[in-house]
């Protein structure tokens, strides 16, 4: 299993390394992928489809919303960036009403909690990783500043781990996930306010158009990483409320996308906003 695992995460590493790094239409296209299996493994999880093997009235609404999310902020992104963002609530909103619609005239074929679960999984999955492909496509020097996305998450997990077997003796959360302590969740906040701070130093300030102050940097780090926890502490959450063990398949030895982004997911927006603010204020 571990080494399975090994080779899984070093192939995903290089797919993300080479896909990041070409951006447009293929980041656009393998983003738009992630969101999709994302979705239909939360809906899955939450039980939105019920019994049935075949996909439900909520989720293919869900997954015809995903299709035009994406296709508007591409356009509106092609334009100009601020446009993508009333267009992102718009589409939101829209996704909201035809949950509503489907809801209404199929009623009393699937219960409130169902409808809530898939506007919750739309949310989860396709808005908040759209927020990579904002941040990779969407500010000047996105090349260099989506790789805070992941020194957030990935790089602030492996921090923890590293303290946490080394020092780790209180539990975080026990019922969510025994292995995490306090020492260890400390040691990737601050694993991450030292990463951020070294590749501000050395890439972004040393090789892009943007200056961004190294305690900014820290504290942006300190904030992602903590934001990235509670990602992977809340997909822990909805797999042991529905008593499942993986999100799906998709990644050997990781399991699912929803298992193994869990933590990039949230993490994202925290960055692309953290960033959008310090550029534009």
């Amino acid at each position: 299993m571990f080494r399975t695992r090994l080779l899984s995460g070093i192939v995903l590493v290089a797919v993300a390394l080479a896909v990041f790094l070409a951006g447009g239409s293929l980041l656009a296209l393998v983003v738009f992928f992630l969101s999709v299996v994302a979705y239909q493994e939360l809906t899955a999880a939450c039980k939105v489809r019920g019994e049935a093997t075949n996909p439900s009235s909520p989720v293919i609404a869900g997954l015809v919303m995903t299709l035009v999310y994406y296709a508007v902020i591409g356009l509106a992104l092609a334009r100009d960036i601020t446009l993508v963002y009333p267009a992102m609530m718009m589409v939101v909103v829209a996704a909201f009403l035809v949950f509503l619609f489907v809801y209404v005239f199929t009623f009393p074929k699937y219960h409130a909690n169902q409808i809530m679960a898939a506007m919750f999984s739309f949310l989860y999955g396709p808005v908040m990783l759209s927020f990579l492909y904002l941040l990779r496509e969407g500010l000047d020097d996105g090349i260099y500043l989506v790789w805070f996305v992941f020194l957030a998450s990935w790089g602030s997990d492996t921090c923890a781990y590293c303290v946490g077997v080394l020092i780790g003796k209180h539990k975080m959360t026990p019922k969510l996930s025994p292995k995490k302590t306090v020492e260890g969740a400390i040691g990737g906040i601050l694993g991450a306010a030292i990463l951020f701070m070294g590749y501000t130093h050395f890439v972004i300030n040393a090789y892009t158009g943007i200056t961004l102050s190294l305690p900014f940097a820290a504290v942006l780090g300190a904030v992602g990483a903590l934001v990235s926890m509670i990602g992977d502490l809340a997909a822990s959450a909805v797999k042991r409320d529905h008593e499942i063990k993986d999100y799906g398949k998709l990644i050997p030895g990781h399991g699912g996308i929803m298992d193994r982004f869990d933590s990039v997911i949230v993490a994202a927006p925290i960055v692309f906003i953290g960033i959008s603010l310090i550029i534009n204020y």
